[in-house]
């Protein structure tokens, strides 16, 4: 469940396990049914589906909300449809070998346990793991970051508070789990019990978050498990190569598959300030009106709905973007700084993670204008130690091997 950059480590895990041999299906949502088979793996339907609700635009509003989103997500459409998700997934894995669950599959856990299927757990991003030693920013509360020179104890009181209030919240899961059958728990189910205790698999890397001894027990840090989107048509990847011979390397501007229904003035700001900077850049637009800008373009700016990034990022002075987990990815793998508008969910987080790392500079979605982009690309591009950090990483991250590394884990379970 999620965005593409929830979907595509599983295709990535999924493609490497269907070449040693089994026969991985993907559930997820409908309408990602032709995504999964251009993979060439199976699918298997899991409600809900975001493309079924008559308020998608009122819902993807209303959940980019920094302070609630989230909760609001989380209420609206997982759990509200928490019975329609156990249903299909109790279809899907009658007569499997092994059920592999992400954080947003509240009804995979019961389905595991009700079931009997081997349950391996995972996680794309670090902050799922709510860790005293390394504490998330929260979206909702980011000036909590404060309180880190308090050191973990301080962190777990506060995380403890937060399960509590979150028992509301996870009631639907209480109840239905009384109705399946299953014997009341003291895990908490949106928090350590999500966790298998077989085996937890962190699909990223080392690198942007390493193991803490309040992590999961059995957790396997993977590294990033890449997968490679296809190409775009030939005409395109044509037009990229020659705007990239014609002039210095641009800055290139984009947002994630979940964010470009809220995009409002994040390109026309970007526009301005490459306007001032006089620098090239390319912009990935996406299909959404929102996301449009007004032609013509100034010279040396071109823009395309949808660039593969791994067949773009190579290419790039710098990356602006919102601070989605996979974007980062690919921005980390191509050794790159990169400007973080961070928009909600785990987003914060990650954009701070790389602002640790020395390769980012971030800018509140609130203060994102063309002023305050043209001061953070200066000190970017101007400043070598950015962009020496992110090949340093880069070179790093290209030795791990997140996709064999987690299916090598998958398979030592099967056996």
């Amino acid at each position: 469940m999620g965005s593409l950059g929830d979907l595509y480590p599983y295709l990535a895990i999924g493609r490497e396990l269907k070449a040693r041999g089994h026969k991985p299906i993907i559930g997820t949502y409908g309408h990602f049914h032709q995504k999964v088979a251009a993979a060439g793996l199976g699918f298997q339907a899991i409600r809900p589906d975001p493309a079924e609700f008559r308020v998608q635009h009122e819902l993807t509003k209303r959940a980019s909300n920094p302070r609630n989103g989230t909760e609001y997500l989380i209420r609206k459409m997982f759990l509200s449809n928490l019975r329609d998700s156990y249903q299909d997934l109790s279809q899907a894995v009658k007569g499997v070998d092994l059920l592999l669950t992400n954080p947003l599959t509240y009804a995979g856990p019961l389905v595991a346990q009700k079931s009997g299927v081997k349950w391996v757990s995972s996680v794309v991003q670090p902050m799922t793991f709510y860790s005293a030693y390394d504490p998330p920013v929260l979206s909702s509360a980011p000036v909590l970051t404060k309180l880190r020179h308090l050191g973990p104890g301080v962190y777990s009181a506060l995380f403890r508070l937060v399960r509590w209030r979150a028992q509301s919240l996870a009631m639907p899961i209480t109840r239905l789990r009384g109705e399946i059958g299953l014997l009341p728990s003291k895990a908490h189910p949106m928090f350590e019990g999500q966790f298998s205790p077989a085996m937890t698999l962190a699909l990223f890397s080392k690198m942007f978050a390493a193991p803490q001894p309040d992590w999961p027990p059995n957790t396997v840090v993977t590294g990033f498990p890449f997968y490679d989107q296809g190409s775009a048509e030939i005409q395109v990847l044509s037009y990229l190569k020659s705007f990239i011979k014609d002039g210095e390397p641009p800055i290139i501007f984009c947002l994630g598959s979940s964010e470009y229904d809220n995009a409002r003035d994040f390109f026309r700001h970007s526009l301005d300030a490459v306007r001032q900077l006089r620098k090239r850049a390319v912009f990935v637009l996406g299909n959404h009106p929102q996301s449009m800008l007004p032609r013509p373009y100034p010279e040396g700016v071109v823009a395309f709905n949808y660039i593969p990034f791994s067949q773009l990022f190579c290419h790039a002075s710098a990356i602006v973007h919102h601070g989605g987990i996979g974007t980062i990815a690919s921005a980390l793998r191509a050794g790159r700084q990169m400007l973080i508008v961070p928009f909600t969910h785990d987003m914060p987080d990650n954009a701070e993670r790389a602002w640790r790392l020395g390769v980012a500079e971030i800018i509140p979605r609130s203060r994102y204008n063309a002023h305050n982009v043209v001061e953070a690309l200066q000190l970017l591009l101007r400043n070598n130690s950015y962009a020496a950090k992110a090949v340093e990483l880069s070179r790093t991250m290209q030795a791990e091997d997140g996709i064999k590394t987690a299916c090598d884990a998958l398979e030592s379970c099967l056996n």
